[in-house]
């Protein structure tokens, strides 16, 4: 089956095979319906996870008896940290959150950063590399990750920062819309070909070409 991107809580993953990383989308809690996604490198085996978002006993089974190199932590809000302590407890894995975040992410969970990342820093996985992307606004720290495929087009995770429709919430503070919405334009748009493929944190997967058409209305929408 090809890939979509259309997960459901207490339904089966939506996996992507590319030649060299393997993506696996998964779904958790009912209530807020967070993704998580495990990156897999072909060569090595070495994994990553994006947000470990809830449900340790949906995500470690996932991961299984390879492993977990490191859990990437797109932002401090509670939602997207909540089985991180029971993951990093059972995989000894090390955590990345953007450095404006990190502070949060260790109140809120007990689990300490062990690495703070700033825009332009890169994340491993086995032989892939991840460039790290600040977006201000959404939270001071949320970062996103991309994935420049050598064998295809670029893949990009989201976190909270972009969704299809619009930019992540800022929750009233035109400040705080004004800084995503210009780095979602400037170091997102601006920079990456309408084929990348993005992943939210939360719902449909979507393109930035699908999505570039309607940057105007959110600029002028204020949200």
């Amino acid at each position: 089956m090809a890939y979509t991107g259309a997960v459901t809580v207490g339904g089966g993953p939506d996996v992507r095979e590319l030649q060299h990383l393997v993506i696996t989308k998964v779904a958790v809690d009912p209530t807020m319906s967070n993704n998580c996604y495990l990156l897999r490198c072909r060569e090595t085996g070495d994994q990553v996870l994006v947000d470990a978002a809830d449900s340790a006993e949906t995500l470690l089974p996932l991961i299984g008896s390879a492993g977990l190199t490191t859990v990437v932590t797109t932002h401090q809000h509670w939602d997207h940290h909540r089985a991180l302590s029971d993951v990093v407890a059972a995989t000894g894995a090390g955590v990345v959150a953007g450095a404006p975040d990190a502070e949060a992410v260790t109140e809120q969970t007990g689990v300490a950063v062990t690495r703070s990342v700033h825009d332009g820093d890169t994340v491993v996985v086995g032989s892939c590399t991840l460039s790290v992307i600040a977006l201000d606004g959404h939270t001071p720290g949320s970062i996103a990750l991309l994935y420049d495929d050598p064998s295809g087009h670029p893949h990009l995770f989201t976190g909270d920062s972009l969704f299809p429709g619009g930019v992540g919430n800022t929750f009233g503070d035109s400040a705080a819309f004004d800084r995503l919405i210009a780095d979602v334009s400037t170091k997102l748009f601006d920079r990456l070909p309408d084929d990348t493929w993005f992943y939210p944190g939360h719902g449909d997967d979507s393109t930035l070409g699908a999505e570039r058409a309607s940057l105007p209305e959110w600029r002028a929408r204020g949200w």
